[in-house]
């Protein structure tokens, strides 16, 4: 082959070369790398839509308001048929303002969190149509909240502005960092809720919810910092939860029922209470809670039962057992005489009614000497209080209980000695005063 020759087939194999090579750089952009929705497939091997808040233009730099991209991913994957993902991706810290995400959605919505959603610190530029509420989820069903990310309410600013940190503020309500309303069939897992405004977690008015692996932090010296809320609520267990804020670690009021912990790790903070009912000549209605295994630090409360002078309704069929406290407070409290009020609470005839609560094996230390209180009301006493296998201890070793206008049965060793509650000649036979008070309390089993 002579040298043109040559030339000419080199040139003729290079042409191909250089038209695919122009193709394929003409299919990328040099600009920023652009996020899509995508789809995974599910445990069947169907597809699962993703709805990734950043192939909506969110930023997650922690500054830019990334509301907008959310409410737009939120409407893409609340419309999707079949499995979907709501996708707040790892590594990012998206600034989100106030916002309603509401259902019902069509298909199986999963909200993955893996980054973090913070709020506005900025209590003058808080939008004033969502004064009580920051993520508010409504009309949900069969949902699930997932995922190793938080939800971080950046509440300092709120804090410093309670009427409980300096007088001189006015006293007023601060949004929730998490709200669940008006749902069933819901699952919250794993996630970590901080430094809410007020509360930070509220399920509300909902049905058939179960909370596990979550953690909740605040400063123990933050306002009304409750950890969960349940509020006009029914079959809701809540397990393996760590929760240390500045007021209740769970707060369980009105209308609820069917309420089952387990495996709770409660502190700093005021306990785990259910309460306060009865506030303003309200109604309130608790029953049918367990608590199973829980281990209760350095809080001012341990489990404590709240209501107002001058309330109606009920708080009955209670079941707390196998806890164990460490520098507690007031480790066992029932108290009908609460007032969480800058003036005095005048007396009040009528009362919120406590009955069939049952107390097994509570140990640990306190850090008052009262470790058991039982404040009752003259007109409608606490009753058919059971107390089996209790041992708490004070620091001086002068522990003592106070009763007053409440009834209760004894079951086995309990110090310090509860002598002061009128007791039933059944003191011995365990099995029977078990069984008769408990027969509406529901199984422990989770």
């Amino acid at each position: 082959m002579n040298t043109l020759n040559w030339l000419c087939f080199l040139l003729l194999l290079a042409l191909p070369l250089r038209f695919a090579c122009k193709q394929y750089s003409e299919g990328f952009d040099d600009g920023a790398f652009e996020v899509q929705e995508t789809d995974e497939d599910d445990s069947e091997g169907r597809k699962k839509a993703i709805s990734n808040v950043d192939a909506f233009g969110a930023e997650g730099d922690g500054v830019s308001d990334d509301t907008k991209a959310f409410v737009n991913a939120w409407k893409k994957a609340c419309s999707k048929r079949g499995s979907s993902i709501f996708l707040v991706p790892k590594g990012k810290r998206y600034l989100v303002n106030a916002t309603k995400f509401k259902g019902p959605c069509v298909g199986k919505l999963t909200i993955q969190i893996e980054g973090t959603i913070i709020a506005p610190d900025d209590i003058e530029t808080w939008d004033p149509g969502y004064p009580r509420m920051w993520l508010g989820y409504y009309n949900l069903s069969n949902v699930s909240f997932e995922g190793k990310g938080a939800i971080d309410g950046s509440g300092s600013k709120w804090w410093a502005a309670s009427c409980k940190r300096n007088k001189s503020n006015p006293c007023k309500g601060a949004p929730t960092a998490l709200t669940i309303d008006s749902s069933s069939s819901v699952n919250v897992k794993d996630l970590t809720i901080r430094n809410g405004q007020q509360m930070h977690f509220i399920i509300g008015r909902s049905d058939s919810v179960r909370v596990s692996g979550v953690t909740v932090s605040a400063p123990g010296d933050s306002p009304n910092t409750d950890g969960i809320h349940v509020t006009g609520s029914t079959n809701v267990v809540l397990e393996d939860c760590k929760i240390g804020t500045g007021d209740d670690c769970i707060s369980i009021v009105s209308q609820s029922s069917n309420i089952k912990m387990k495996n709770i790790h409660c502190g700093p903070g005021h306990g785990i209470s259910i309460g306060s009912l009865g506030e303003n000549n309200s109604t309130g209605m608790v029953e049918k809670v367990v608590l199973d295994n829980a281990f209760i630090r350095d809080t001012t409360n341990g489990l404590r039962i709240k209501t107002w002078q001058g309330g109606s309704g009920y708080v009955r069929a209670v079941r707390y057992q196998n806890v164990r406290m460490e520098n507690v407070s007031n480790p066992i409290i029932i108290d009908q005489f609460y007032c969480d009020s800058p003036s005095k609470c005048e007396d009040q005839a009528s009362a919120v009614e406590v009955s069939e609560i049952f107390y097994k094996n509570i140990t640990g230390t306190s850090a008052t000497r009262v470790t058991m209180k039982f404040a009752c009301s003259d007109a409608f006493p606490c009753s058919n209080i059971v107390l089996s296998n209790i041992n708490l201890q004070s620091e001086d070793d002068d522990e003592e209980t106070y009763c007053s206008n409440a009834s209760s049965f004894i079951c086995g060793r309990v110090h310090p000695s509860a002598d002061c509650l009128p007791s039933s000649a059944l003191r011995e036979r365990e099995g029977v005063v078990e069984e008769s008070v408990s027969q509406h309390i529901i199984h422990t089993e989770l």
